[in-house]
């Protein structure tokens, strides 16, 4: 059976006509450009460009003839040579300097002087729809960023580059370059989606979901990356970040998570044409790997002389997958993995030595990227355009892994007659790799079984493992040879998009505009995932499977603007409509789970038997449509009033809730063009803004819909969800408000942003569960309350700037609360995840029951101890009468143990300019917080950590070997370390060396490689008095157990570690070439830089080699977890990066 393409030539057209309309417009353009009067007289113009400051001549001054592209620039010298028309109008613009026009009038030699510009620019930044607006007139905060802080250092991701430098955003990568990277801004809005917010790249909407990971075969979860990873860094010209629906209300509907403005790079205007070249190549040293333990062999006893005389060992078992067997370089001998043999095939003895460096030699070296990218760019009065190409390669860390960017980029505009402008922006991606390694844990993913290899075994000697046959290399039965994961399984990937839009604007008059515009955000993927014989997980032949899918969103906009002012007022008002249509359709087919293939390397879904083959087919369509208006009223530049308002109607909300309304207002107020500050302060604003925005829901949320359940012989059988589905939902509801305060003084040098808010978001859509004679699990509801609330500081200063230094200093503190106020009657709390012995759970806010209602609490059953406060015992822990193991148990009940938000997150930029070099650093650093290791708990349980050897407690010299009273006294006096403690550690160790103490757990077998854990026997009396049975606290009747079961599975808090951490995002040291001598090399603009980027400088919970940035989990279906790590193995890296930028 053959997968069936989609039905996606209709939209594939799409491409023709955008590209076509593109190519239209620049040919109407140039058209147009060359009807300027070529019949008049040409002369050579000549002259000099001289700057009033000093006389020094100005280098690189654009000289361009007035409405045509025909232009140049200064020389090093500051001469130019033009030809020109005798008639023509010339205009000269400098950065910085007052742009003047001059009459050629026939002259052949024409010098000017330029003088600099006093006139303090208003900054202007992109707010709703695209609309350019002065920074001081916003009642709301807006986070904003530049191509050159962007830039500065090269990200693959362009959300990793805002980390540590914008208030109220949080950002967290799983790992390199095409990773998931989600971004969340001011915290949880929403129980049902995964908190990302709509991104608008010229105008254009995109969601970017964080669920993205897929893969076929057991255990085989790959991260895809999510869409924003398609957008090239290098074309952007700068971002605003909506945070708060006073800023982000006229996107209504879609809004409730905040939205990012991406406005790329368009023609400069300076006149001629210019190109631009980047070339970029970063190395990823590793400098921190997982903390494996490289002192002992894989088994589950340590072993000695006295246990087998000769140190000749019994064989290595496969089947014990732990790090507690015979130590290393002891002179022992064993018959290992890969053993040679005698002349009868008998495997040898070989003498157990430590491979230390397994998990850094299975490490590909240094991940390299490299980004070259050019743009072209042209401008006059009637014409301006941009075309831009880019090509990004990466080799990761992980063997066979890869991935690999094209970008094209087209921005052009055109006054086709006076009056109508036309436009166009198009950002076309193709992103694919040949291989993108599997993640997470207990399946695929290499760096796992990688850490996992015992370090008795070389792993080098495993890259060689294909023994033909579909037969491959491995230690053993229930192992996996790490190089086969990484070269035998092979998931390749394509996806490409389009992202483009066609306006036309039309000036009715100098006050009324109108605006029309077409938006296109498409893509198409392919995911193929081919697996080899020789993975345990699917021993049949393999495994195969292809999923190709399509998203197609249009928007079409109009728009009417009117702009006037009388006398001390001033509006600003625009009304318009926009038509939303989405699609998305995949179809896939795959080899089920553990089935496996007819004939083995054969990739075809013919080569699969019917009754193995898992297929579907899924499909949605959506559609909003929406009116809004705005207007912005202003008296004196003193007094600014922002309104808005927008309605939606969404075709996924029961047609009587369909109908939703979102206002907007907001105020600001220039203090200081009210009352005279005095000259050194520049801007006091008091600003702040009420408004309301929303979620609705995904397709399909009203009626259950069906879906392949596979077959049953030859019948094809269909399922209806386990949901009850609810056709009179509301959509999710968030109102919201903020106050602020502005202050720049001292021309600006010193600058402050502060911000408080508080949003409540309503209507959360939940599934709570039912009983199960209802016949479904549970139904979808409204059914919360979220409040959150936070504060927002920036602090800016500039404490030097001469003619050859500058300092500029940038702080920035973000503190965000989230509460769950309200749940429905019936509900007692929304669990969002349960991992490793710990849960996510929410219930809503009760004082009286000691509920805070946070979101992001996570709660385990601590360990269980003695109660009757009257006992010598009080809160010892109590160990269970008839478990031989004699372990710690926990509670039935649980309890709040931590929360996976961040106390508050500071960032800190500082910049250092002399004369020409820049020394430029950002600092994150994140406080508080806790998250769940399933790294830590997988690799601990198998006593492969060492981190976790390093932490078992040694007694003091004298008190290992056996239970003593003096053993006793010394835990007793120790209480607080070792018994009271809420994530304790056993006593002992697996040798002498250790502390370990003598036990023959298993039968036959005796060995100083004992730990127990500190605590009671008992039981209660019918009062509830504790009556000890026998005390396991190293005296005599202390059960001793193996090193191999030191870990204590059961309890969650020896999975939870703090999450804070101080990093250094950025480190970059620029030196820009003097004009003089790039002009001597044909250039401008020339830029050399070095450059690192992500160095983990400090972590509370470093230990094992894990990064809490990694501490969330992309999924698929909505899986999305936050404060979970799951194999994020890949090691800590120190980039070196090396960038060259230049124009001509």
């Amino acid at each position: 059976m053959e997968a069936k393409n989609l039905p996606m030539n209709k939209y594939q057209n799409w491409y023709k006509v955008i590209l076509s309309l593109a190519f239209l417009l620049l040919s109407i353009g140039v058209g147009s450009a060359e009807t300027t009067d070529t019949k008049q007289n040409t002369i050579t113009l000549t002259g000099k460009v001289t700057s009033a400051i000093d006389g020094m001549p100005l280098i690189g001054v654009s000289i361009v003839v007035k409405g045509t592209a025909e232009g140049t620039v200064t020389d090093v010298e500051g001469n130019y040579r033009l030809n020109v028309p005798s008639n023509a109008t010339l205009v000269f613009s400098y950065i910085g300097h007052i742009t003047q026009e001059i009459a050629v009038e026939g002259r052949t030699s024409i010098s000017i002087v330029m003088e600099e510009s006093t006139e303090t620019l208003s900054e202007v930044v992109v707010t709703a729809l695209g609309i350019g607006r002065e920074e001081k007139s916003l009642g709301y905060s807006v986070g904003k960023l530049g191509s050159e802080e962007l830039a500065k250092v090269v990200h693959e991701n362009v959300l990793t580059s805002m980390a540590g430098k914008v208030t109220g955003v949080t950002i967290n990568s799983t790992g390199g370059a095409g990773s998931t990277v989600s971004m969340i801004i001011r915290g949880a809005t929403s129980m049902s989606t995964d908190n990302q917010p709509l991104f608008v790249i010229d105008g254009v909407p995109m969601t970017s979901s964080v669920n993205n990971v897929g893969g076929f075969g057991n255990g085989n979860l790959v991260d895809y990356g999510n869409a924003i990873s398609d957008i090239d860094p290098e074309s952007i010209e700068s971002v605003s970040i909506l945070k708060g629906p006073s800023a982000a209300a006229l996107y209504g509907t879609r809004a409730g998570n905040g939205v990012v403005l991406i406005t790329t790079k368009k023609s400069d205007r300076k006149g001629g044409m210019k190109v631009e070249v980047v070339s970029n190549t970063v190395f990823d040293i590793p400098s921190k790997y997982l903390d494996v333990q490289n002192r002992f062999g894989f088994g589950a006893r340590s072993y000695t002389d006295a246990t087998f005389p000769g140190g000749i060992l019994p064989p290595f078992s496969p089947s014990e997958q732990a790090g507690a067997g015979p130590e290393l370089n002891k002179g022992y001998w064993q018959v290992q993995p890969f053993a040679p043999l005698d002349a009868n095939g008998v495997p040898v003895p070989t003498e157990l030595v430590s491979y230390p460096d397994n998990y850094k030699n299975f490490i590909n070296g240094s991940a390299i990227t490299t980004t070259n990218s050019v743009a072209i760019s042209s401008s006059s009065d009637r014409v301006n355009y941009r075309l831009g190409v880019s090509n990004m390669t990466n080799k990761g860390l992980v063997p066979n892994s890869d991935l690999n960017r094209n970008n094209l980029t087209l921005a052009a505009s055109s006054e086709v007659v006076k009056g109508l402008t036309v436009s166009t922006d198009i950002n076309y991606t193709q992103n694919w790799a040949d291989n993108r390694p599997a993640t997470q844990e207990r399946g695929a993913n290499p760096l796992q079984w990688a850490a996992w290899t015992p370090p008795n075994v070389d792993i080098r000697k495993m890259k060689d493992y294909d023994l033909g046959g579909g037969q491959v290399l491995t230690i053993g039965e229930g192992w996996e040879n790490p190089y086969f994961l990484a070269y035998g399984i092979n998931n390749s990937f394509k996806r490409n998009r389009l992202i483009g839009n066609v306006s036309a604007t039309w000036e009715i008059t100098p006050q009324l505009s109108l605006m029309g515009r077409y938006a296109l955000n498409r893509s198409d993927e392919t995911r193929e995932t081919k697996i080899d014989p020789g993975y345990s997980q699917e021993p049949n032949n393999g495994a195969y499977g292809i999923v190709t899918s399509e998203s197609t969103e249009t928007n079409a906009d109009v728009l009417a603007t009117y702009k006037n002012h009388w006398d001390d007022f001033s509006l600003t008002a625009s009304v318009g409509g926009n038509l939303l249509y989405s699609r998305w359709a995949n179809v896939s087919n795959s080899s089920k789970p553990g089935s496996g293939l007819i004939i083995p390397y054969l990739y075809t879904i013919q080569n699969i038997e019917n009754t193995s083959l898992n297929y579907s087919n899924a499909r949605y369509e959506r559609a909003i449509n929406s009116l809004y208006a705005t207007a912005n009223l202003g008296w004196k530049d003193m007094i600014y009033l922002d309104l808005t308002a927008r309605n939606d109607w969404a075709s996924t909300l029961p047609a009587e809730n369909r109908s939703y309304f979102y206002p907007s207002a907001s105020l600001s107020l220039l203090l200081n063009n009210m009352i005279d500050m005095g000259r050194n302060v520049n801007l006091l604003k008091l600003r702040g803004g009420v408004a309301q925005v929303g979620n609705d829901t995904s397709p399909y949320s009203l009626y259950a819909t069906y879906y392949d359940v596979g077959q049953w012989g030859d019948a094809i059988r269909l399922g209806k969800p386990g949901d009850l589905l609810n056709p009179i939902l509301l959509p999710e509801e968030s109102k919201s408000y903020e106050i602020g305060v502005d202050l720049k003084m001292f021309n600006n040098r010193l600058r402050f942003e502060g911000t408080y808010y508080q949003a409540d978001n309503r209507n959360q859509i939940l599934s709570v569960p039912l009983a199960g004679s209802a016949g479904f699990n549970s139904i979808k509801i409204n059914a919360g309350l979220l409040q959150s609330k936070g504060v927002e500081l920036m602090l800016g200063f500039t404490p030097i700037e001469t003619k050859d230094w500058r300092w500029d200093l940038n702080a920035n503190f973000t503190k965000n609360k989230t509460w769950l106020l309200e749940l429905s009657e019936g509900t007692d709390f929304v669990e969002f995840w349960n991992e490793a012995r710990v849960r996510n759970i929410a219930y809503a806010k009760d004082e009286s029951l000691g509920r805070d209602g946070l979101i992001g609490n996570l709660y385990t059953r601590k360990i269980l101890r003695v109660t009757d406060k009257n006992s010598p015992y009080y809160n010892y822990p109590l160990l269970p009468e008839n478990d031989e193991d004699a372990e710690w148990q926990s509670e039935d009940d649980y309890s709040k143990v931590g929360n996976y938000n961040p106390n508050f997150i500071m960032g800190l930029q500082t910049s250092i300019t002399y004369k020409n070099f820049t020394l430029s650093m950002t600092f994150d650093w994140r406080s508080g917080g806790q998250y769940v290791s399933q790294t830590w708990r997988y690799l601990t349980e198998g006593v492969v950590s060492n981190t976790w050897l390093n932490q078992l407690i040694t007694p003091p010299e004298g008190l290992g070997g056996g239970p003593s009273q003096a053993l006793r006294d010394w835990v007793v006096a120790n209480a607080d370390r070792l018994i009271y403690t809420n994530n304790p550690r056993p006593v002992g160790g697996p040798t002498p060396d250790f502390g370990g103490y003598y036990n023959d757990f298993y039968t036959g077998i005796g060995a100083y490689d004992g730990v127990f854990a500190p605590g009671v026997y008992g039981h209660y009396d019918d009062n509830g008095n504790f009556i000890l049975s026998k005390e396991n606290l190293g005296n005599e009747g202390t059960e001793f157990r193996p090193y191999v079961m030191s870990y204590p599975w059961d309890i969650g808090e020896a999975n939870l570690f703090d999450a804070d951490y101080i990093k250094l995002r950025e480190i970059s040291l620029n030196y820009r070439v003097p004009d003089k001598a790039a002009q001597k090399l044909r250039m401008r603009d020339l830029n050399i830089s070095v450059y690192s980027r992500n160095i983990m400088l400090w972590a509370k919970s470093a230990g094992m080699g894990i990064d809490p940035e990694r501490a969330y989990q992309s999924g698929s279906n909505g899986s999305f977890k936050q404060g979970v790590e799951r194999f994020n193995a890949e090691p800590w890296v120190v980039p070196v990066g090396f960038k060259l930028s230049f124009t001509f």
